[in-house]
């Protein structure tokens, strides 16, 4: 169950589209003085070295961050101004040129809260947790950052609706399990009977797994039937036989802003570019009708 860990992955292609996006919804959701209540309920390590550790490992980062900031170096007037927020993100943990640390969701989160705003993390790996909150102490946040040892599908429901009726959620599974994918249904569910009006973030992997293909259909599924606007984007960096490595992975946007669509209709074809390894890159931007 705890095989899996996320500093194999940091600073992938999926972990660009994931952070992206992320910060995209601060931004916007951050438009309005009022209070904002973040949960990130499978929030890892929350900072990674990609010089050692599992990150130099797998070199995942080598085709993602590193890749994209190489281009942005070589092309920096096509950069929209939405991308180079997320570099911002990345960079402000690094103090040179050099990417040698990727911050993880928490880690985004955190540097983008306002004093009125509030985040609570969970991660229940046994190891993951004291990394997670051994980091987010260092930021000195404490106030305003709950970090729990917990399971982020059973806790969320009691989180909500937050106090100021304005929310953010990232649901953020690795999906070794294949239950991971039931347990996001009936977790998405409750949420939204509780807190219909909240922004959630769903990220997934795009996998020949039968779970895989059908979920994207299936949260079109949830949120009609709650009647809620939706976006889907999914970013593919190649389209080689078999399945070495991830190739291609999703997020799923319930109560999108509706800044979202226009924003990655221009970052994800540079990031095709970019970060494309072959001719099978390619990009799908698709939303609901409001």
């Amino acid at each position: 169950m705890f095989s899996y860990r996320h500093g194999f992955h940091a600073g992938s292609h999926a972990d660009i589209l994931k952070h992206y996006i992320l910060v995209q919804l601060m931004r916007y959701l951050q438009e309005k003085p009022g209070a904002l209540s973040i949960v990130d309920t499978h929030a890892g390590a929350g900072l990674y070295s990609l010089q050692d550790g599992f990150a130099a490992i797998s070199q995942e980062s080598s085709d993602g961050i590193a890749r994209l900031h190489e281009f942005i170096a070589n092309h920096s007037s096509q950069v929209p101004a939405s991308l180079q927020a997320y570099l911002d993100c990345v960079q402000i943990e690094n103090l040179e040129s050099h990417i040698a640390l990727y911050p993880g969701s928490p880690f985004i989160l955190a540097r983008l809260l306002r004093p009125q705003d509030r985040l609570r993390l969970f991660e229940l790996h046994p190891s993951e947790i004291d990394i997670l909150r051994a980091n987010i102490d260092g930021l000195g946040l404490a106030k305003q950052i709950d970090v729990y040892a917990a399971d982020g599908f059973s806790r969320l429901k009691g989180l909500l609706p937050p106090p100021s009726r304005r929310g953010l959620v990232l649901i953020d599974p690795s999906y070794e399990d294949k239950q991971d994918y039931r347990h996001l249904e009936l977790c998405l569910e409750a949420a939204l009977m509780r807190f219909a009006t909240g922004c959630y973030a769903i990220w997934y992997p795009v996998i020949a797994r039968r779970e895989s293909i059908a979920l994207p259909q299936r949260l079109q599924a949830i949120a009609k039937a709650h009647e809620r606007d939706w976006l889907r984007a999914e970013l593919r960096v190649e389209n080689a036989p078999g399945e070495r490595r991830l190739q291609s992975s999703g997020m799923f946007i319930i109560n999108p802003p509706w800044t979202l669509k226009d924003r990655l209709a221009e970052v994800l074809p540079l990031l095709k570019k970019a970060i494309g390894i072959n001719a099978g890159a390619s990009y799908t931007l698709q939303a609901s009708e409001s």
